[in-house]
């Protein structure tokens, strides 16, 4: 009789890349943060009170997240960046709360972790599509009529999020409600990164699946991989009939390309893992915020494991220090 048994594939790791990644990485992140927070500047203030530094602001807010420290005993690591440079003083603890409550910051945290993920558009030409949500601290609660008991549930801020498949660099992300669909995002997510990465292939569940992500991904000159679900017929033409006979005659061909949609759930597990599955926030701007926050981290993370294990030296076109320090007249 003769047996068969599966063989298990792993993948190795650079150990000695992989560690000097890990022992210098708070040093490094600093250094990227800061470069990347350069040039940052409100509109000129002409009344009220001196605001903290736009660049400041920022840079303190992604650093306490990557810390996952309390505001309080954060307060050293300040003190520590301040010495090498990299924020003009060391702010009140609260200040780096209300600097999450800011609306404004939205829009930079996008524009960061679009711009901290470009040094890798040599190595990424495939990506993945996925959402998931990070816990609150609020809850939502209700009388439920047919067990006759009070119910409740904690609230959650959900992600969607499109991630390169060889270093697990987020290159988009969209947060709106908690009960958004994932298939609308979908068109977004892909033209966001077309606008730095050429788009080789995208992987996605079924929840994705519809003529216009699959021509969404189609415009940018890459091949979606969205399995269909079990009611779908070749009966829309195009490009969706050519992708469901590719799916249906060529099953083990597709398989092995959407595969790579696992890396998406491990973007997902590093991100929670490293800074946390929940947000410590309490308003709807300071939660989308840290969220937005911890992905900016992230990514500034698998820089550096990429300085060490793939060469990259990441390089971005910052407006010019000033004396060592930011802009002053914001002061």
């Amino acid at each position: 009789m003769t047996v068969s048994a599966t063989k298990r594939t792993t993948y190795p790791q650079n150990w000695p890349a992989y560690n000097e990644a890990q022992t210098n990485e708070k040093r490094l992140f600093q250094s990227l943060l800061f470069d990347l927070c350069r040039g940052l500047e409100y509109a000129p203030q002409t009344h009220g009170r001196p605001r903290m530094p736009l660049a400041d602001a920022v840079f303190c807010a992604t650093f306490k997240i990557y810390s996952t420290f309390s505001g309080r005993r954060f307060i050293s690591d300040l003190c520590d960046a301040q010495s090498k440079g990299y924020i003009a003083k060391v702010p009140h603890f609260n200040s780096v709360f209300n600097a999450l409550e800011n609306p404004a910051l939205t829009g930079i945290f996008n524009r960061l972790i679009a711009k901290s993920s470009m040094p890798l558009r040599v190595i990424e030409q495939d990506f993945a599509v996925d959402s998931t949500g990070f816990m609150t601290s609020r809850f939502t609660r209700w009388f439920d009529q047919k067990y006759g008991t009070k119910m409740a549930k904690a609230d959650w801020v959900k992600a969607h999020i499109c991630t390169g498949v060889r270093t697990n660099i987020v290159t988009a992300v969209e947060i709106l409600d908690q009960h958004a669909g994932d298939s609308p995002m979908f068109p977004a997510l892909v033209d966001a990164t077309a606008r730095n990465f050429a788009i080789r292939e995208v992987s996605a569940d079924k929840a994705y699946s519809s003529v216009d992500n699959l021509l969404a991904v189609e415009r940018h000159g890459g091949t979606a991989y969205i399995p269909f679900k079990s009611n779908a017929c070749a009966d829309k033409g195009g490009v969706w009939e050519k992708a469901f006979h590719f799916f249906s005659f060529k099953r083990d061909e597709f398989l092995a390309r959407y595969h790579q949609r696992s890396n998406v759930e491990s973007t997902v597990s590093m991100i929670k893992a490293k800074f946390r599955d929940h947000v410590r926030s309490k308003t709807d701007v300071a939660m989308k915020n840290e969220v937005l926050g911890k992905i900016l981290a992230h990514n500034i993370c698998c820089l550096i494991s990429a300085m060490f294990e793939l060469g990259i030296e990441p390089e971005f076109n910052s407006a010019q220090k000033v004396d060592g320090l930011h802009n002053k007249s914001l002061f």
